[in-house]
């Protein structure tokens, strides 16, 4: 790399962009995500930029589409109980979730939920951080969940443990929902499934009727399969089959985004589509899209994201990245594993240094992000990276000239209900505001679903008009649940967030990779002896897409036949400059095309 001007960088980049929009718009590829969460610097400026060019759109599914789809289906929309009744609860699932690393706020609360003498359940194929602190740890097999929902609504119906008047005045499809599982799912059928004994889902069922106020915290590790969507939707069927939702500390949250009333339309402006019906690029498929789609991706701009590191199947990725005929832009703050293979690199202020507002999946409030410091050297804003190009291809509409302020505006201005009050400048001014909830809020307690029955619908027509079962049913995953695969490649590879990383972010400061040691494999003592491995050794895991190499660590978090690789490492700090990623199938889940990082069969051996 050579150093240039931010009008020589910006300049070329245009002219770029000009002659691939001349020939095909779509040869144009954003490829963003979760670096920043913000509404100015993650999707406004960008997108209407992309708009207006006609670009080919990103399907971001890299992290929740699955579960989101799967909550739609049951519940209308991505909406849940208040997080902050979490400590009020009586009972505590924590589904496939490790707050511990993930979700530190919750985590207090269900701390202080168990000195109070609540019952803590963790379910995981792993003994997690979190699990470790729980009352109870059920370790069934990766992707069973959804099983094991199903086998606790026959315990359930069953045993009349049901809240029949919640039931008959606020869900729809119940009848034929307890022919199901009464006929398919009993506990001992689901043991077999799942990993689990019949009596440890029979008690589960009992305590999650009995113990009140029942929270869930169901978690996006579980919907990252082949089933997951059909997963996600079932698990959340569980609450109003006993009432829980009538309390504010019952429910189930997996997000709580869609009760925010941001207006999205206008702060990224489809509208500049004019009629245009752009090609979308599935997020969890860009290996395979930048090295075969047709036509070629001939330019990309990477901002908020790392898919050299992240994006499943890396070797693909690296394949079309390396292409000499690709223009390739990285906007960041650091030299990532991406920007390794980047044309022009582009300095992008942190959060410290610019203006945003964000809402949240994980509680309840619109949240300032004002500056604390001004933009260090000669870094800019993703907007205003936007803003200038906009205007060198002559992008003469209004919105293109809209000031971060005048976006923040633009987002907060809502006239749905839960935004009543909110205002920009008190958000500006105070840093958050709660939305307009009651203090104690129990959404669904009396029914209102954002579904189109206005119930929570065990049956789902939504679901039946694209084909798929209306009904809540066991949809395995792909690999994992593969006999034949199993023979070659015996164990089930999960590669969850490092503790000290933030999914890749925070993995290149060299202090928390201290803290993290060394890429790691977690192996039962069970799996290593079989494989001559002992504690410390290094070892290559490998299938069919590829393989890295780490230092084993041996211990009884992972079931017997499950592996755990703490993630996402960058490549240039790994070892053999690869990662968990070269290992992982660019299959997509059941709803949404979400991603099926935990959908994976692998073998290890001792280097």
């Amino acid at each position: 790399f050579k150093r240039i001007t931010w009008d020589e960088a910006l300049d070329e980049i245009a002219a770029k962009l000009k002659a691939a929009a001349a020939e095909n718009p779509e040869t144009i590829l954003p490829l963003s995500y979760a670096g920043t969460m913000g509404m100015v610097q993650y999707s406004s400026m960008d997108r209407r930029f992309f708009h207006k060019l006609g670009a080919t759109q990103l399907d971001r599914t890299l992290c929740s589409t699955a579960g989101k789809y799967g909550l739609k289906a049951t519940l209308g929309a991505s909406v849940g109980m208040d997080p902050e009744r979490f400590d009020e609860a009586k009972l505590i699932i924590l589904w496939g979730a490790n707050p511990v690393v993930s979700n530190l706020h919750l985590w207090g609360r269900v701390q202080d939920a168990k000195r109070k003498g609540a019952k803590i359940i963790a379910i995981d194929p792993y003994k997690s951080l979190s699990a470790e602190k729980c009352t109870q740890h059920v370790a069934l097999l990766p992707g069973t969940d959804g099983a094991l929902a199903l086998g606790m609504m026959h315990v359930l119906v069953r045993d009349k443990l049901v809240d029949r008047d919640y039931i008959e005045k606020y869900t729809l499809g119940y009848d034929a929902l307890a022919k199901r599982v009464l006929a398919e799912y009993s506990p001992e059928r689901v043991a077999k499934l799942c990993g689990v004994d019949a009596a440890a889902i029979e008690q589960l069922a009992r305590d999650y009727a009995t113990i009140k106020p029942a929270a869930i915290r169901l978690n996006y590790g579980m919907q990252r399969h082949a089933g997951g969507g059909i997963a996600a939707r079932t698990i959340a069927c569980l609450p109003a089959l006993t009432g829980a939702w009538r309390d504010p500390a019952g429910g189930i949250v997996l997000s709580t985004s869609d009760f925010y009333g941001f207006d999205h339309a206008a702060l990224e402006r489809p509208d500049l589509l004019a009629g245009r019906r752009p090609r979308v690029i599935n997020h969890s498929q860009i290996g395979d899209a930048l090295t075969s789609a047709n036509p070629p991706v001939k330019v990309t701009i990477v901002y908020n994201n790392n898919p050299v590191a992240v994006c499943p199947e890396s070797d693909k990725v690296i394949a079309g990245f390396s292409r000499e005929d690709l223009f390739t832009v990285v906007i960041d703050h650091f030299q990532t594993d991406t920007a390794d293979y980047a044309d022009i690199v582009l300095p992008a202020t942190t959060q410290l240094e610019h203006l945003d507002v964000h809402k949240s999946y994980g509680h309840l409030y619109v949240l300032a992000n004002n500056p604390a410091i001004a933009p260090v050297g000669e870094s800019l804003p993703n907007s205003e990276i936007f803003r200038r190009l906009a205007a060198r291809l002559g992008f003469d509409e209004p919105c293109f000239r809209d000031s971060d302020e005048d976006i923040c505006r633009t987002a907060v201005a809502s006239t749905k209900p839960k935004m009543a009050g909110v205002t920009w400048d008190k958000v500006k001014a105070e840093g958050w505001q709660k939305l307009a909830v009651p203090a104690r809020f129990a959404p669904f307690a009396e029914g209102g679903f954002p579904t189109p029955s206005g119930k929570c619908e065990f049956h789902s027509k939504w679901l039946e008009d694209q084909g798929i079962d209306p009904l809540p049913f066991y949809n395995p995953p792909a690999e994992v649940a593969d006999e034949a695969l199993a023979k070659r490649y015996p164990l089930a590879f999960l590669s969850p967030p490092a503790r000290h990383f933030l999914n890749s972010s925070f993995a290149n400061i060299a202090r928390f990779r201290e803290f993290e040691r060394e890429p790691h494999l977690d192996l039962h003592p069970q799996d290593a002896a079989a494989r001559g491995i002992r504690d410390g050794d290094a070892v290559r895991v490998f299938n069919d897409r590829g393989s890295y190499t780490l230092r084993a660590r041996i211990n009884g978090k992972p079931r017997p036949g499950v592996v755990v690789a703490p993630s996402v490492w960058w490549k240039k700090y790994s070892p053999d400059g690869r990662n968990a990623n070269n290992l992982t199938s660019q299959r997509v889940a059941d709803l949404g095309g979400g991603a099926t990082f935990y959908d994976c069969r692998v073998q290890v051996e001792r280097v």
